[in-house]
C-alpha cells in the first residue's frame, strides 16, 4: 500500500461544485496530525476550514491559493509512514511534473528535420543565411520573398567599401552587409523657434512692428498664449528688456473612457451564488410588496426596561430582537406565510428557520436560527448575537445557510427607511425593517415627536394574496406598536 495519500477537495454539502483556496494552513514538510485544519476554502456559500484525512507529512501542495478548483481534484499531498524512510525514487525519468524527460543536446544534434510546409528556401529574406542565422530586416518579421533593391533614377551607385575583419556594421540580409542609412534627428520647436528651426507663434501686426522696430523675433520667448510672441514682447526688446519666458501651458486633454478606468471584479463565491439566487427568484416568484409605517416608541421604552433587568444586563438587545419576535408570533396567527411553493402543491412548515440578511465582506448571506418560533426571548436575543458575530468573522458554514423558510433584512442599520427586498429561494415572504427615526406623529389627537420606523414586505403572490399578506403585516406593526398588549392578547 503506497504511502503517500492523495487528499481531494471533498463535497462540503448541498451540491457545491467547485472552491476557492482561500489560505493554506500547512506547508510542504510540516508534520500534521488527523482532523488538523489544513486548509481555508471558500465555497458559494461560506468560508470552511477542511481537516486532514490522515496523520502524516505534508509532501506536495498541488493548488496554490487563490486557485478555483472542482469538487474531487486533488489539493495536497500526505506521507503517512514519514517514519519509515526515504521514499523510493521512481521507476521512470519523468519530472516532477510528469513532463517526459529532457533531451540531451547530443540527442538533438541527431534528429534531421522535415522541411515544413511553407518554409522559407535559403537566400531568400527569412531563410536561413549563413551561419544559421535568419536574415531579417530591422523592425520587420521575415518575408517569403527574394531581397529586391529599387533602382535610383539619375544616381550611381557608390561602392561599398570593405569592412574590417570582425566589424558588424548591422543587420544581416542574405550573406551582404545591409546599407546603412542615417535617420535626420527630429527637429526640436520651442516657444522661440526661430533658433531651432520652428516657426515662430505671432499675428501679423506684431510681425510689422518686429520688423519696424528691428526686433528678431526669433530670439523672443513669447508670453501670449501657447508661446505666441504679443506686442509688449517686441516693445520690451526693443526697449532693452528682456521678455521673461512665459511657464508652460497646460493643454487639457479629452477624458479617457476605456479600460484605464475601469475596473473587473470576478464573480464567484457568495457574490456568484447571491446573483443566481436573486435572477432566479426575481424571474421565477411574483413579487407583491407592501409598506406600513409604525410608531414603534412604546417597543424602544421596553427595549429600555428590558435592558435594565439583572437577567439582561450582558445580553445584546436591539430592535432587531423584536422585529424578530414579532414575525414569529405573527406566523402562528399566518401558518400560511411560512410555505413554500413546490409546483403542484404548496408545502406549509409547521417549523420557523428564520433568516437574517447579513453584510459581509465576501458578499450577502443569509444564515438562519434553526426553528426560532420554540426559542424563548433570551434564547433568540442570544441566537441572534451568535448569528451576527459568526457572520462579521466570516466562519458562517454552509448548514447554517441551508433550509431558511422567512426571512428579515435590516436595511434600517445603513440609514434607510425601507425596501423592496428580493425572496430568498424557496421562500414565501421576506421583511424589510427601516431605520427608527424620530418624526412628528400624531398621538392622542396632539402632534408629537416620536419613534417611528417604516417596514416593507415582499411575497410570493402564488401563494400570499393581497389579504394575508396585509394582515401578515398589520400584525408585525400591532406587536412593535405594542409589545406588552400584543404579548398578553396573543399568547
Amino acid at each position: 500500500m503506497s504511502r503517500i495519500k492523495t487528499f481531494n477537495l471533498p463535497d462540503l454539502g448541498e451540491g457545491l461544485t467547485e472552491g476557492e483556496i482561500l489560505a493554506w494552513l500547512v506547508k510542504v514538510g510540516d508534520t500534521i496530525e488527523l482532523n488538523q485544519p489544513i486548509v481555508e476554502v471558500e465555497t458559494a456559500k461560506a468560508a470552511v476550514e477542511i481537516p486532514a484525512k490522515w496523520a502524516g507529512q505534508v509532501q506536495a501542495i498541488h493548488h496554490p491559493e487563490g486557485t478555483t478548483v472542482e469538487v474531487g481534484t486533488p489539493i495536497i499531498a500526505i506521507d503517512t509512514d514519514p517514519g519509515a524512510g526515504p521514499l523510493e525514487a521512481p521507476s521512470t525519468t519523468a519530472t516532477p511534473s510528469g513532463d517526459l524527460p529532457t533531451p540531451s543536446a547530443a540527442s538533438l544534434a541527431a534528429v534531421e528535420l522535415a522541411p515544413a510546409e511553407g518554409m522559407v528556401e535559403p537566400g531568400l529574406i527569412g531563410g536561413v543565411a549563413p551561419g544559421g542565422r535568419t536574415a531579417v530586416l530591422v523592425g520587420y518579421g521575415p518575408r517569403t520573398t527574394a531581397a529586391k533593391r529599387r533602382p535610383r533614377k539619375n544616381a550611381p551607385v557608390p561602392a561599398q567599401p570593405a569592412a574590417p575583419a570582425g566589424v558588424d556594421h548591422g543587420v544581416v540580409v542574405g550573406d551582404k552587409p545591409a546599407a546603412t542609412s542615417t535617420i535626420p534627428a527630429p527637429q526640436v520647436h520651442d516657444r522661440r523657434g526661430g533658433a531651432s528651426g520652428g516657426a515662430v507663434l505671432a499675428k501679423p501686426p506684431v510681425r510689422k512692428l518686429a520688423k519696424d522696430l528691428g526686433v528678431d523675433l526669433g530670439a523672443l520667448a513669447g508670453s501670449g498664449p501657447l508661446g505666441s510672441i504679443t506686442r509688449e514682447d517686441v516693445q520690451q526688446a526693443a526697449s532693452g528688456a528682456t521678455a521673461v519666458a512665459a511657464e508652460p501651458i497646460a493643454v487639457a486633454t479629452a477624458p479617457s473612457f476605456g479600460a484605464d478606468r475601469e475596473q473587473r471584479i470576478p464573480v464567484k463565491g457568495v457574490r456568484k451564488l447571491t446573483a443566481e439566487n436573486m435572477s432566479r427568484s426575481a424571474f421565477t416568484a411574483p413579487h407583491v410588496t407592501e409598506f406600513l409605517t409604525v410608531d414603534v416608541t412604546r417597543a424602544m421604552k421596553a427595549l429600555d426596561r428590558l435592558r435594565g433587568r439583572r437577567e439582561w444586563r450582558d445580553v445584546r438587545v436591539s430592535p432587531l430582537l423584536l422585529v424578530a419576535k414579532a414575525v414569529l408570533l405573527a406566523v402562528r396567527r399566518h401558518p400560511m406565510v411560512n410555505s413554500t411553493w413546490a409546483g403542484d402543491e404548496i408545502v406549509v412548515k409547521e417549523y420557523v428557520n428564520l433568516g437574517i440578511a447579513a453584510a459581509t465582506e465576501r458578499g450577502l448571506i443569509v444564515p438562519n436560527i434553526k426553528d426560532a418560533g420554540r426559542l424563548s426571548l433570551r434564547e433568540l436575543a442570544d441566537s441572534l448575537t451568535d448569528l451576527v458575530q459568526t457572520a462579521k468573522s466570516g466562519r458562517t458554514s454552509p448548514a447554517a445557510m441551508s433550509g431558511g423558510t422567512l426571512t428579515i433584512t435590516n436595511v434600517g442599520v445603513f440609514g434607510v427607511d425601507t425596501g423592496t427586498p428580493i425572496l430568498p429561494p424557496g421562500e414565501s415572504a421576506i421583511l424589510a425593517f427601516g431605520a427608527v427615526r424620530e418624526m412628528p406623529w400624531v398621538h392622542k389627537g396632539k402632534v408629537k415627536v416620536r419613534q417611528v420606523t417604516t417596514l416593507g414586505l415582499s411575497f410570493d403572490h402564488r401563494i400570499i394574496d393581497g389579504e394575508l399578506g396585509s394582515k401578515f403585516l398589520r400584525d408585525i406593526g400591532d406587536f412593535l406598536t405594542d409589545p406588552e398588549a400584543a404579548l398578553l392578547a396573543w399568547t
